[in-house]
Parts: C-alpha cells; structure tokens; sequence
C-alpha cells in the first residue's frame, strides 16, 4: 500500500516548501489549498486555531467568520455547500452536540459542493466537560471519518475530505484531537487549487428533507456506506506495515506514533479512517498475524467492529477507556499483555509535580460578581466560560455547571420545582448569543422567578479572546455591528434590567440584591472587559501599607494571583502582599480591606 502523502497530497520533494505547522494549522491549510470558499466556526478548544488559521489567508480566497454556535456555524458550510462551493465548519467535539440536528438532515442531504468538519476531540478533558468520542457521530451519522496521526496527515486527509465529499456525495469529518491540534511538526505545502464551481443543483427531493423524501434518501445513504466500505478496503490511506506475525497491532490518529515508538518492529495495520470501517482488509489482517490488538483513544469503536466480523481482539483490557494515551501507558499496556517485558524498577528519589489549582486571572471583572452571587445565599447555575472557576476556593460560588447555554434554561427548572433558596443564572457574553438567549425567552415567556447575571467581558474569553457579534469585530478584525444587550434583553421582554460596572463592588452587591427580589426575570449586566483583550489591562499596581496591615485576610477571599502571603504576621496570622508585576490596579482588594491599608503603589511612602 501507498503511503497517505501519495494518496493525499505532495511529498517533501514535489512541495513548493516545508512549514512547521501544528496540527490545526494543517488542517486550516489543506482547507485552503483545496479550495474551500466558505468556512465558519464557533471557537472551542482545542479546535479553536484552526479558523484563526484560515482567515490569515487572503479574503479574495475565501470568506471565513466567526458564528454564533456551532449549528450556525454548520448551517452556513450548509448553505455555501448548497451553492455549489467548497465549504468547510470546525468545531471541538462538544460543540457537535450543538451541530448534530442539522448534520443527521445534511448526511441524508449529501453535498453539491464539498463539505468537511474539522472536529476535535479532548482525550483527557484538558478543556472541556466530557471526553465524549466524535468517532461515533459518524457511526450514528453513517459518514466517513478520517483520522489524521501528525501535522502532515492533517492538511493531506483534509484535501482528501474534500474530494471524497464529492465523490461519494457526503459530508466529511476529519478527527482531530488535542494532541493533534497542538503538536508542531514539519509539513510539506502546495498550492491552493480551486475546483469549478457547480452551481445551485435544482433538486428538490435531495435538498428538501421531508419525510417522502427522506425515506427515498435513506436508502440513498445505506448505498453509500457500502461503497465507502469497497473505498476504504483499498485506500492508501490505510497502512499495513509488515512486523513479526505473533501479534499484530491495529491503530489510528495520533495513537499509531506512539505504537511506533513501543513496538518498532511490529506489524501494524494504521488506519486512515475509523468509519466506515474497511472490513475486507481487517479480514486479511487479523488472519496474518497471532493475536490481533486495538490501540486507540476513548471509546473501543474498532475493537467492537472486528469483533463483530467475528475476530478474537485485545484493547481495552489493557489499554484504558478514559483519558488520553502516551506512550508509557501504551507500553505499559503491552507489558500487561504479555508482548513487552516488565521494565526494571527505578531506583533513586522521583518527585512530584507542585500542583497549581487554576484561578480567574488577576483583576478579573467576574471575581467581583461571584463574591456579590456567594453573599447573596442564592442556588446558581453556572454556565460555561472562564468564571465556571468560580466553583472552585476561595470564591466558591457557582452550584451546577452542564453546558453551553444550560444556565437559564437549569435556573428555570429549579425555581418552576421549588428550590427555596433565590435563584440566580451566571452566563458571559458570548455564551448567551451562543445559546443562552433561547433560554431567556423561555423565561420570560414561563414567568420564571430567576435573576441572570451577564457577564459581558467583551469577548470570546476563555478560548483565547476571539470575537464575537457583540465586541463589534469580525473574525478579520474588520468593524462590525455589535449587539446591544440592554436593548436585547428589554426586546424580549424583561423590564428589570440593569448595566453595572464589575469593578465597582458596592453597587454590584447593591443591584445583584435587587434583581434577586424583583419578582420574575430580572437581568443585570455586569460590563467590563476582560484583563488580558486585546492587551494586558495594566493600571496603577496597588500595595499594602504592611505596618497596618491586620492580617485579616479579607482580601484573600478574592483569589487573586497577585496576592499573596508575607513573611510579616499579625497575632500569629500572616499578613498580605501584592505582587506588583500581576498587579493591573482592578482595586478590588481595596474595597474589601477592612482597615484601608491598601493603596495605589505610588501613594505608599517608602
């Protein structure tokens, strides 16, 4: 078999030139160099980079924008798809959740022009709130899924997405994870290439997903699984690499390097796609060798698959379900299993890593908000963003967190059941147009007795600070029409709202008091940007006046990184200091300081 570069793109040698790219830049580049003309995405790490990636390309290439979610951001490659132009979406793989709805209709649809999702998963959880496996979106949504193990692979499987869109009329995952998306290696690049475009195709029994045509289409996608089947059986993107025949190994994405690295001379059957799964060369395989094992992340979807052609396999007996793999649990794996012997035991001192509970960032606008939400005794529901760290010590005010836009809507059922503490909703600024709006509307429209805490820090914090239709840019930093939350929320219908400024704690305790008494939906609009858009904030640093200071500690309860503890103590309690570099002058330890010891650093004297 052929290796996935001549299956998929120019080796080394017929490239224009050699990059360092990370895997989410590849994928962004074979995007590109295949001609896409639309793209969209709504950020999520660790897929984030790969649309920050693409709109560095000139804009007369294609058209690249920021959505409010993921299923806009799918409906959009829809819709340019539809028009007859290549179109691309990326997303991490909870945000296909978000997207689901539209693709099971689109993998009945099929593609006019093509259409690929770009789609990383978080082995590990390093960002998210589950590790589910995308894999198995593309078993239910019976479409391919291909599965890139290094930079290279990225951009050349991408280019192939698109060509396999096409051909076999169906949208396309390319699965990346976050080792993928992060990892730097060399990538040989071509030259963009765009196909003809094809025109609205005037088809309606395709395009118009009703039920008489969608039971006709069904039948249309189940002829096309078992053709990709007959596709993949001889794909050169699937690798058999021939090794000693008493054991074989089985792999893909990113686990094939690290089977290479604890078997070198093994034989190993790489796999470009897991689905469809290509079933004739599995046969030939598992009967070449002894004992056939899976490595591979997350779910045991392959292992499951051979064995259901009826084939003895080894995975996740020795191999771990949850978390990401490595190497040293790969080879730990094969020592279990008899195939690797046990390494010797280690002798001599092994320390351990300090461990660093992650914390808002120093002078963070939504630190003043969860101190007034702890004060205020009410039962919260958090949302997802940089204050879902909230829930942690020392500000420890945040209930329940579940996904993106869940806040209201999780605030509505606790105060419609009877919860008898007051409730209040917590939700930023992009995560309500995301899909917290929805929500708001119910709640108006259901009189919920809730009170909802925006967080408007002006931008897409917690993925790295990115735009978003209410900081009035685009994804190319061109000016944009920005939403008026105020506005916004009085249009559908809450006539108790409030805009606050986050740093200024008493009127925050103040107003969050009064929206929690208003009866019915109230919102106050906590507004202030965030420390580190689109330049470190940095005022005049604040520091404690250490001879009168108490050592109260009531500035510890902020969480602030740059407070810390001194060597000086008051009646055997330490006293505080600030950190003059971390310091961007937020004041809010100012106003919680029970003695007034804290001043701006210029009118401390020496």
């Amino acid at each position: 078999m052929r290796s996935s570069q001549e299956a998929a793109g120019p080796t080394p040698a017929e490239a224009r030139e050699v990059r360092p790219l990370t895997g989410n830049e590849a994928i962004a580049r074979g995007a590109w160099e295949a001609g896409v003309k639309v793209a969209a995405a709504y950020p999520g790490t660790p897929s984030t980079e790969i649309l920050e990636a693409l709109a560095t390309y000139p804009a007369e290439d294609l058209h690249a924008q920021w959505s409010t979610n993921e299923k806009v951001a799918l409906d959009v490659a829809i819709g340019a798809s539809f028009a007859g132009k290549r179109a691309f979406a990326a997303m991490k793989h909870v945000g296909l959740n978000v997207a689901a709805d539209a693709l099971m209709s689109q993998t009945y649809i099929g593609v006019n022009g093509g259409l690929v999702l770009a789609v990383c998963d978080d082995p590990g959880i390093h960002s998210s709130q589950n590790e589910q496996d995308t894999r198995i979106y593309g078993a239910l949504a019976t479409l391919p899924v291909l599965e890139p193990s290094d930079a290279q692979e990225a951009l050349d499987f991408t280019k192939l997405a698109f060509e396999l869109s096409e051909r076999f009329d169906t949208p396309v995952i390319v699965r990346g994870t976050t080792r993928l998306s992060h990892t730097r290696s060399t990538v040989a690049v071509g030259e963009r290439s765009e196909p003809e475009p094809r025109g609205f195709l005037e088809e309606p029994s395709k395009n118009v997903m009703i039920p008489a045509h969608a039971r006709l289409r069904h039948g249309a996608v189940l002829e096309r699984e078992a053709r990709l089947k007959e596709y993949f059986d001889e794909a050169p993107i699937n690798r058999w690499e021939p090794g000693e025949a008493s054991f074989g190994v089985i792999t893909a994405g990113t686990c094939y390097p690290y089977v290479r690295e604890v078997l070198p001379n093994a034989s190993v059957l790489k796999l470009g796609a897991s689905w469809p799964l290509p079933e004739g060369l599995l046969r030939r395989y598992c009967e070449s060798v002894g004992r056939v094992f899976v490595v591979e992340e997350l779910e045991p979807v392959i292992e499951k698959e051979i064995r259901a052609l009826g084939y003895e396999v080894e995975g996740k007996r020795y191999f771990p379900r949850a978390g990401e793999l490595s190497p040293e649990l790969v080879r730990a794996g094969f020592q279990e299993a008899g195939i690797l012997p046990p390494q010797p035991q280690k002798s001599g001192w092994s320390g351990e890593p300090l461990v660093r509970p992650p914390v808002l960032c120093a002078g963070c606008p939504h630190t003043s908000a969860f101190m007034a939400v702890r004060a205020s005794g009410a039962r919260v529901s958090g949302d997802i963003g940089c204050y879902t760290l909230a829930c942690l010590d020392p500000l420890r005010g945040i209930d329940t967190t579940v996904s993106m836009g869940s806040s209201i809507g999780n605030a509505i059922g606790m105060a419609k059941a009877g919860e008898p503490k007051p409730v209040v909703a917590t939700i930023g600024d992009s995560t309500f147009l995301h899909a917290g709006l929805p929500a708001l509307i119910d709640a108006v429209y259901n009189r919920a007795d809730i009170a909802v805490l925006l967080l408007d820090n002006h931008i897409t914090a917690m993925t790295g600070g990115q735009e978003h239709p209410g900081t009035g840019k685009t994804l190319r930093g061109e000016e944009a029409p920005s939403v008026d939350y105020e506005a916004l929320v009085r249009a559908v219908g809450v006539d108790w709202v409030r805009v606050i400024d986050s740093y200024d704690l008493a009127v925050m305790y103040q107003a969050l008091r009064e929206a929690i008494a208003h009866r019915g939906v109230s919102v106050l609009i906590a507004n202030r940007p965030c420390v580190l858009d689109p330049v470190k904030i940095k005022g005049p640093a604040m520091q404690v006046v250490t001879a009168e200071c108490n050592a109260c500690q009531s500035c510890m309860n902020l969480g602030c990184p740059a407070l810390t503890w001194s060597d000086e103590t008051f009646e055997d309690r330490h006293k505080v200091k600030i950190d003059q570099a971390l310091c961007i002058g937020c004041t809010l330890c100012a106003q919680v300081c029970t003695i007034d010891c804290i001043k701006p650093a210029a009118a401390v004297k020496q």
